[in-house]
């Protein structure tokens, strides 16, 4: 097995035995399972990669499409050795927005420069991944140690809070709802055993959402669900492609953006090791080639720029499930949703305050995966350089601190990231100088 390029999937009995058991990357459940648990991440990923693209004016039935496709391409590249998903990310929105000059409402007219410059992001991802895998991490881990990968993935969770949140409290039902969904997950999570509560989040979705329905449609409480959308939807159709227009000023204004990519991929692969105990790092330049690669095809087609997610990071920290093949298997199924209108149109007909209550427990789980991060490596919080870092880094990612120089707007998850990495060279630096006298 050691000189083959994928591994032998070996294949575990069915979960009977409580939440315990763990499924490493290298081992399989048997199918019927495994294609239980790709359903569960294709929910886990869906409310991103869908409101992603919508606030950018990109086709989201696109955007499922290009993430199955650009998972598929991830794992060829890592050799099926690093669970991840590929899903839209976050980080393009503000800068696509200005450099499109987006609207908000509809397709983006003038999608092809967006493209371009997404195009040149992931360029520059790959670059960076082949530098990895010539020179090693050694000069990526110390940009960004521990303390600082972690703080950018818990900032993620709580830069994504106040979407979850706002989206649920605009009147009294959605708020309960939403809490009602939390409850259901909960009581999932700790009352359940076996492959049930593995399916922790697909299991509570489908609770808080016959619940909702019973109240709205059968009671008359709230806003009903409109099944009728479902009933129009064709069974098969193909995704609006769109071909990118390559302009210098928006190419050099969304590039940069790989850096946030590369402290996210990162982030997401020490905390896969920390979970599973493998050292990953021999697979990190790989991945940054799969997650550049993917951004490129994406762009290519008018695909959003991708990322690994974290929603599917969080899913595996409470299912203990980290089987590779288990994303192979969500990936077909985005490509399928990709291609049909009404499967999309029934994950559509998802209540808002049922999918709000869903990401307030991921967004919840991607926070802690962070803090995980920093636990597993001993991160020393009696050391003031790291408390100021990581405490800085929190404020400015959850509070969504916004800098603008012109017409480039870095986000909060950006000033996050890089406020991370200058301040932690910046504060090593000064107590590197003082150590010396």
């Amino acid at each position: 097995m050691a000189g083959s390029y994928f591994p032998k999937w070996r294949v575990r009995a069915s979960l009977t035995d409580g939440q315990a058991q763990v499924i490493a990357t290298d081992e399989r459940l048997p199918w019927p399972q495994t294609f239980a648990m790709g359903v569960q991440h294709v929910v886990a990923m869906f409310g991103s990669t869908v409101l992603a693209p919508l606030l950018m004016g990109f086709d989201p039935n696109l955007a499922i499409f290009m993430s199955g496709i650009g998972t598929l391409l991830f794992f060829v590249l890592v050799g099926g050795r690093v669970p991840s998903y590929l899903g839209s990310s976050f980080s393009f929105i503000g800068l696509v927005i200005a450099v499109s000059g987006y609207g908000g409402h509809g397709l983006n007219g003038n999608l092809g420069v967006a493209l371009g410059g997404i195009i040149a992001c992931g360029a520059l991802y790959t670059l960076i991944g082949l530098v990895v895998m010539a020179i090693g991490t050694r000069w990526i881990e110390k940009l960004m140690p521990p303390v600082v990968t972690g703080a950018v993935v818990a900032v993620i969770g709580l830069n994504l809070a106040p979407i979850a949140v706002k989206g649920v409290t605009g009147n009294t039902f959605d708020a309960w709802m939403a809490l009602g969904t939390v409850l259901c997950v909960g009581l999932v999570a700790v009352f359940t055993r076996g492959m049930l509560q593995r399916l922790l989040i697909l299991v509570g979705l489908l609770l808080a959402y016959v619940a909702y329905a019973l109240l709205t449609n059968g009671a008359g409480l709230g806003k009903p669900i409109d099944f009728g959308i479902v009933a129009h939807a064709a069974w098969f159709g193909i995704p609006h492609f769109a071909t990118p227009v390559f302009k210098a000023d928006a190419m050099a204004l969304l590039a940069p953006i790989a850096i946030i990519l590369v402290a996210e991929n990162l982030g997401h692969i020490k905390a896969v090791s920390a979970m599973t105990g493998q050292n990953l790092d021999q697979y990190m330049g790989r991945a940054f080639v799969g997650d550049g690669l993917a951004t490129i095809v994406s762009g290519s087609v008018g695909g959003t720029g991708v990322t690994t997610y974290a929603e599917n990071i969080g899913v595996m920290a409470v299912t203990k499930i980290y089987s590779t093949l288990v994303f192979v298997v969500a990936a077909c199924l985005a490509i399928v949703l990709g291609f049909s209108p009404k499967f999309g149109a029934v994950i559509q007909t998802i209540p808002g305050a049922v999918l709000g209550g869903v990401s307030i427990v991921v967004f919840g789980l991607i926070a802690v995966a962070g803090a995980r991060i920093w636990v597993q490596n001993k991160v020393d919080f009696s050391d003031n350089r790291n408390l100021i870092v990581a405490a800085v880094t929190l404020v400015l990612g959850a509070g969504d601190f916004t800098l603008k120089l012109g017409e480039f707007a870095l986000g909060g998850i950006g000033t996050a990231t890089f406020g991370a990495i200058i301040l932690h060279a910046l504060l090593r630096r000064t107590k590197d100088i003082d150590s010396t006298r």
